[in-house]
């Protein structure tokens, strides 16, 4: 629940004329996706996402989302809590963009015999003070001057978009990624290949049964376009895509419709698989409601109880993938029980030895602290109340398991529960593989996508091609 401050409300006789009150708003991408809800307006040069793949360009706010922050004046200053409107004129000079911020100002002109009041508006960016848009509205004020004690207004979660949008932003212009993708054989492992395609990320190798890769293609309406097909029994798909990456012909794999185990048997056989000197684990990268920046987490996918040194991969392989994304130092907390060190839970000494392994260099290019517990990891308050002093306990950026399960189960959490959107991919191995669950739909996989992207374009230049720091 979101608290706003006490209000009150101004009748007719408390009102004067030239009496005025304004009110700041910056332009985020949520507010064009719940405008677009609220109002039903789904013109793409309004979409986040929509808008860069339909015209090209940037989304520009709705003209309406300008004028609606004049209810807001009027409904919380002045008149305030109690006032009716009655009717608005609304005359646009300007567009308005994500990151621009406005002031939205009212003043009255008019009171009027019947006791209604009617005020200019004038909506300006600020910054280089641009009329975004004026007019006047006419309101009746309340008849009884009203105060609220404040306002509890629900939390509300977007689910879909947002920063991980970012992430295929930053992908534009950058090669695709030829890529085999294994056994694509049902409706999302060919869709999310298809996606991921169609957005410029991968060049789609097609390796299983081709009859069968086909038929699929035909059910969901993709003529198979820029796509190679490798015709392969299904149980060897997995063993010819590791193949393909040694010959030169594959910069990524995919995983399709088939189980991770078959897939990760040829991905990290000693001899013939995709190691380069590191243990191989997955990073999820999360989208969760509420929270400002990108969530990583690791490992929930491949190994199930590491010991301190694989563990040790762990924590670099996702400091890695934070760099490719452009968080420039990740602030990683290695997650325990508890945030104090215990003999009697070896998470706890594993997370406290990974710290002393940073501040030694051992590990390098991010801030590690542990043992953390899950609330003093993400929350400041708790972190606090704990007595917690450090730079990461409160703000982790990446959140290191102590078990496969763990990690496995908080992770769904976050996507089933928190409607988290998500992509993951497995890192430290000699090309990025994206591991999606067979669950995941097609934007999951043209997130993990646009992850191998970014991965592939770090490893080779040691730079990101995220600018401005976390999405």
């Amino acid at each position: 629940m979101q608290m706003h401050p006490p209000l009150v409300g101004r009748t007719a006789d408390q009102i004067a004329v030239g009496d005025t009150a304004a009110a700041r708003r910056v332009c985020t991408i949520n507010d064009l996706v719940v405008f677009a809800h609220a109002s039903g307006n789904v013109n793409p040069l309004h979409i986040p996402g929509e808008a860069e793949q339909e015209a090209g360009q940037a989304p520009v706010a709705p003209a309406m989302w300008g004028g609606s922050l004049f209810s807001g004046v009027l409904g919380n200053s002045l008149p305030g809590p109690g006032t009716l409107y009655l009717g608005q004129t609304l005359r646009f000079h300007g567009r308005l963009h994500v990151g621009d911020e406005v002031e939205s100002r009212v003043t009255v002109r008019e009171k009027r015999a019947d006791g209604t009041v009617a005020l200019d508006c004038r909506l300006t960016r600020i910054g280089d003070g641009a009329l975004i848009a004026d007019g006047v509205a006419e309101v009746l004020p309340p008849a009884i001057s009203m105060t609220t004690d404040g306002v509890y207004l629900p939390e509300l979660a977007l689910t879909k978009g947002g920063k991980l949008n970012r992430l295929l932003e930053a992908c534009r212009g950058a090669p695709a990624l030829p890529t085999a993708v294994v056994c694509p054989t049902d409706g999302n492992a060919l869709g999310g290949a298809w996606e991921a395609a169609r957005h410029g990320l991968i060049v789609p190798l097609l390796v299983g049964p081709e009859a069968a890769i086909r038929a699929e293609a035909a059910e969901i309406g993709w003529d198979l376009d820029g796509a190679t097909l490798v015709d392969v029994p299904a149980h060897q798909a997995a063993a010819r895509a590791v193949a393909m990456v040694h010959e030169g012909t594959a910069g990524a794999v995919m995983k399709g419709n088939l189980h991770s185990d078959e897939l990760l048997t040829h991905v990290t056989k000693a001899e013939g698989g995709l190691r380069a000197g590191r243990r191989i684990s997955h990073v999820f990268v999360l989208d969760v409601a509420g929270r400002e920046e990108l969530m990583l987490i690791s490992d929930a996918a491949i190994n199930i109880l590491p010991d301190l040194k694989t563990k040790t991969d762990i924590v670099q392989n996702a400091i890695d993938l934070a760099h490719a994304i452009g968080i420039a130092q990740p602030r990683v907390g290695v997650l325990s029980a508890v945030e104090t060190v215990n003999p009697a839970i070896p998470s706890s000494l594993d997370a406290a030895i990974l710290s002393k392994m940073a501040d030694r260099g051992q590990i390098t290019g991010g801030l590690v602290d542990g043992p953390l517990a899950m609330d003093n990891a993400v929350d400041l308050e708790a972190a606090k109340t704990k007595g917690l002093h450090s730079s990461v306990a409160g703000r982790a950026d990446v959140l290191i398991a102590p078990n496969l399960e763990a990690g496995n189960m908080l992770a769904k959490q976050l996507v089933f529960l928190s409607h988290a959107e998500t992509g993951g991919l497995v890192v430290g191995a000699s090309v990025p593989v994206m591991l999606t669950s067979r669950a995941d739909d097609a934007q999951a996989r043209l997130a993990s996508a646009a992850l191998a992207v970014l991965y592939a374009h770090w490893t080779r230049t040691r730079a990101s091609l995220v600018q401005g720091g976390s999405p």
